[in-house]
């Protein structure tokens, strides 16, 4: 049985009554098409909107911003911002961060205020991966994946610790947060030290329940979510690449530690959990924290007590994961 909106704001949690109301106004109408297709022409509308949002914002006290502009096949250019606290060391730790948005949207400013929260509440250089959106896979993940072979490859220049290089990506960002794990792994690549996947895309399948709970809710739905593997997968040669949907991968053993966070209000739910588990079962140690009561894209609203409460949860996280860490000490399973 489908929830309806009513069912649904009967199960947040007190802290998130002001947020229920926001989360049921949602409105992907401008996203989308008369027919309910998303559109060239309506992605490259929000595309605007965030881009303009993230060229009027300044770093935050304390904050200092740099950028650096990669080359890619086929003359394309991926931007890398690295946001660090003023007064941080060098050989510091350092997070990849890539941002959600059904790899068809960009950054946002959210994304970039998240980033400096991580960077200064770490104590760590977050470096926010821009790649390309609106390509079909592969081209978005092997941005991602450029993005963290350029920055192993100039840790020294850049104040990075090598033996310190986690990934961040939310909602499709965690797939490719959790492609980039599986590529430097099958590669030999760069030694990612920790993963962080925020209500992480794993699965083009579609067959959990929560997928058939949340199929035309407000804010992100499945119907939303089917549209969007169709056009992220319109050109794989094979229609369940596992870099794309990294619950398909044959085996998650040799990945790093992970940290997983689902959310009890969104499509993606249940393959968030089942991701958790797969890693588990193959060895990998993981920490699942389910939220009751939140949705995709609530840790926007962090005036919210509760986002407060889960994104010092997050930090904490990342400070023994990468702050506590020993020199040499990747935590990976063979």
């Amino acid at each position: 049985m489908r929830k309806g909106i009513g069912s649904i704001r009967d199960s947040l949690d007190k802290e998130l009554k002001d947020l229920g109301g926001i989360w049921s106004r949602i409105d992907f109408r401008p996203f989308i098409s008369n027919n309910g297709a998303i559109t060239p022409a309506r992605i490259r509308l929000f595309n605007g909107w965030f881009q303009a949002g993230c060229l009027l914002q300044r770093p935050a006290k304390g904050i200092r911003r740099k950028r650096k502009v990669l080359r890619v096949a086929g003359n394309g250019r991926v931007p890398v911002v690295i946001y660090e606290p003023q007064d941080l060391g060098e050989n510091a730790p350092c997070l990849v961060y890539y941002h959600g948005g059904a790899f068809v949207l960009r950054d946002r400013p959210a994304t970039h205020r998240l980033a400096q929260v991580y960077a200064e509440a770490v104590g760590c250089r977050v470096a926010l991966v821009q790649y390309r959106v609106g390509l079909p896979y592969p081209e978005p993940l092997k941005d991602c994946y450029r993005g963290l072979c350029w920055i192993w490859e100039n840790a020294e220049q850049l104040g990075i610790d090598r033996e310190r290089i986690a990934v961040l990506g939310d909602s499709a960002g965690g797939a490719l947060a959790a492609g980039v794990t599986l590529l430097a792994r099958d590669r030999k690549g760069p030694e990612i030290c920790f993963q962080m996947l925020i209500s992480p895309v794993t699965d083009y399948r579609m067959t959990s329940w929560s997928m058939r709970q949340y199929v035309d809710s407000p804010g992100w739905n499945a119907r939303l979510n089917r549209q969007m593997w169709e056009l992220y997968l319109r050109q794989a040669e094979n229609r369940s690449p596992r870099y794309a949907a990294p619950l398909c991968a044959k085996s998650l053993r040799g990945l790093p530690p992970a940290y997983v966070e689902t959310l009890e209000i969104d499509c993606l739910r249940d393959e968030g959990n089942a991701y958790a588990d797969r890693l588990a079962r193959d060895g990998v140690p993981v920490e699942l924290n389910a939220i009751r009561g939140t949705f995709n894209g609530y840790d926007v609203y962090d005036k919210n007590r509760l986002v407060k409460l889960s994104l010092k949860r997050r930090c904490l996280v990342l400070v023994k994961e990468l702050k506590e860490r020993q020199a040499g000490d990747t935590g990976k399973q063979s």
